[in-house]
């Protein structure tokens, strides 16, 4: 039987916009369930090709390196919550959560490829409210404290969906959202050495165990590096450089964890190990639902402000983890929606809280993972010559031999837009919740989920925006490639640059080790009118042109967020210039709009790009396709 024609759409002509409108309908707010409506709407016509567009080879391999790469780090967060929270939280609470997610982001959102499960940011949260109901005297009713919370955030989370203030997130930019992910990645690392330091002394103190832990997360955390980073290479076939790369995970975590019981010395170390639990019951003696209507109405309300800075952190976190599994080197056909997954996330939070298990939400580090391993990589030759030559230039012509050069790039073809692998890993989860397969869970060393934390989070700062920028200030101007867009800017106001940065994730680092680590969010979101407001008033045009990018720049991605924004930079800089009368009516025209309207839908500025901004454009996509993808730990691919 023939495949039915896929639907073909421009969403540069999304009917979805807020451009041109006037008096109450221009005010999102007094126009509920527009977003979600259209959300729904744009994405439902290819709800049975996600289906069909699962079953292929490079979904299985996706399948199986998502579910350990969201497996290991939600146990690994459950050791930490389980020691911060007096044993509350258990593996099963990690496991059900994980489910509960997948289940429902694989059936009903409109954006499948973005994974949702537990994050550092939640064990945050939760070991901060158990430390605010210890000092407040209801350490009895942290449950229902915690359940209220989750409540008053599902909530403010359906108010905001609700109200098409997912629209916001089209003005993320690079700068925000590095800035975020380094942060993110710290955390993972400071929690991988805190889990290393409690070997030592948990359960008694085993100074031999815990030396033997050290070595057993950081072999584990060099045998991923190195697996993942063979994919990149030109070493074996392509073959074998797919299956090493497809299977880091699970090869690295059989082969430490079989390790760990070899028999003799290791054996006789007494590694702390995965802690047991009942078939499909909570870690303490409790029912599965919380009684939640026992808290009184005091605390009731007192939770309400901590379930707005969960909505806040949730609304930053999630839709940045959709930004980053929707970024611009994936190429994508099928829309997102973030107002109707945001909904969503409020359903999964109120069914959360009331049964007492981890808050799911998008994760960070984690989310362009998933993608990557769903896209279509090719392996491409690039030939190349070069004639070496001193630095006086009329030994160009003089000396020399031209060489020819092989080297590999690649190139992202396509990505299997589907929803079969996030279902599976549903079921994976739950088969998880057995006794046979606890058992197995059992035998795996704590140690392990230390060297967890060091990969995921050193993927998310090795592979940072920010440690780019912070690695291009220390090179030798002289060997940088002359078509490098930074070279126009000087590395002080670069570095000055990444001090804005820097401070951010320094500050939300710092809140987080103390009591008031629930408002860090409060600092996150900060940044955000910080780029948009205060930068384009330190920095100039180019510089930002050079040194920031919107995180999504891709039609089918703005469609569901109203649209592609002006960047600050580029109206401050259009106003000065139609001031200054140096551009004439074409100044005057591009400064009062976004762009031309197409169809009547979302505005594009590409027919209003200035010329510096139409040169550095084209600089990055002449340096992309140069270079093709470039693996990193963040979007490793095989």
């Amino acid at each position: 039987m023939p495949r039915k024609p896929r639907p073909e759409v421009d969403y540069s002509a999304d009917p979805y916009s807020w451009d041109g409108l006037s008096g109450w309908k221009s005010y999102r707010t007094l126009r509920p369930f527009r977003g979600m409506y259209w959300d729904v709407r744009r994405r439902l016509p290819w709800y049975w090709t996600d289906v069909t567009d699962g079953f292929t080879y490079r979904t299985f391999a996706a399948t199986v390196r998502i579910f350990f790469v969201n497996l290991l780090p939600a146990l690994a967060f459950l050791l930490d919550m389980n020691r911060q929270t007096g044993g509350y939280f258990g593996v099963n609470e990690a496991l059900l959560s994980s489910a509960l997610a997948a289940f429902v982001f694989s059936i009903f959102s409109c954006q499948p490829l973005t994974v949702v499960g537990i994050t550092g940011l939640i064990s945050l949260f939760n070991y901060t409210i158990f430390d605010i109901a210890k000092a407040q005297g209801i350490r009895d009713l942290y449950p229902e404290f915690l359940a209220w919370c989750a409540i008053w955030a599902a909530i403010t989370h359906w108010i905001a969906a609700i109200s098409n203030w997912c629209d916001y997130m089209r003005f993320i930019t690079d700068f925000s959202s590095n800035a975020f992910g380094m942060y993110v990645g710290t955390i993972y690392m400071i929690k991988g050495f805190e889990e290393l330091f409690a070997q030592f002394y948990e359960g008694g103190r085993n100074w031999v165990g815990g030396y033997l832990s050290v070595v057993i997360a950081l072999c584990y955390w060099f045998s991923v590096y190195g697996l993942e980073l063979v994919g990149s290479t030109t070493f074996f076939t392509p073959t074998i450089r797919k299956v090493l790369s497809d299977y880091a995970y699970p090869i690295a975590t059989i082969w430490w964890t079989g390790f760990s019981h070899i028999p003799g010395r290791i054996t006789g170390a007494h590694l702390q190990r995965l802690t047991h639990t009942h078939a499909f019951y909570p870690t303490v003696d409790r029912p599965w639902l919380v009684p939640f209507w026992n808290l009184p109405v005091k605390w009731v309300f007192v939770a309400l402000p901590i379930g707005i800075l969960l909505t806040m952190l949730f609304y930053y976190d999630h839709n940045v983890s959709s930004l980053t599994a929707q970024a611009k080197q994936f190429p994508l056909r099928k829309p997102a929606g973030f107002h109707w997954d945001f909904f969503l996330l409020g359903i999964t939070c109120f069914v959360a809280g009331i049964i007492g298990i981890p808050l799911p939400n998008g994760l960070v580090p984690q989310a362009p993972v998933h993608t990557d391993a769903c896209t279509e990589y090719v392996d491409r030759l690039v030939k190349s010559k070069e004639k070496d030559y001193d630095e006086e230039p009329e030994s160009v012509s003089n000396e020399g031999e031209w060489v020819g050069h092989n080297r590999k790039a690649i190139d992202a073809t396509m990505v299997h837009e589907q929803r079969i692998s996030h279902f599976i890993m549903c079921l994976g989860f739950v088969g998880l919740m057995t006794g046979p397969l606890l058992d197995v869970l059992h035998t795996m060393p704590r140690a392990l989920f230390s060297g967890v934390f060091f990969v995921v989070g050193w993927g998310g700062i090795a592979g940072n925006g920010v440690t780019a920028n912070l690695m291009y200030i220390f090179r030798e101007r002289r060997f940088v490639d002359p078509g490098e867009p930074r070279l126009t800017v000087k590395k002080w106001r670069i570095a000055y640059y990444i001090f804005f940065q820097m401070f951010g994730v320094a500050a939300s680092v710092a809140i987080s080790q103390t009591i008031a680590a629930i408002g860090f969010p409060v600092i996150i979101l900060s940044l955000i009118p910080l780029r948009w407001v205060i930068l384009p008033r330190i920095f100039t045009e180019h510089e930002l042109l050079v040194l920031d990018s919107p995180t999504a720049d891709a039609d089918v991605v703005l469609a569901s967020m109203g649209g592609r924004p002006t960047l600050p930079e580029v109206r401050l800089a259009e106003e000065k210039r139609r001031q200054r009368g140096e551009n004439g009516e074409e100044g005057a025209t591009s400064s009062g709009s976004s762009g031309d309207v197409t169809g009547g839908g979302m505005r594009s500025r590409d027919g209003f790009k200035d010329e510096e901004e139409r040169e550095i454009d084209e600089e990055k996509n002449r340096a992309s396709a140069r270079e093709g993808i470039e693996s990193n730990l963040s979007t490793g691919h095989a």
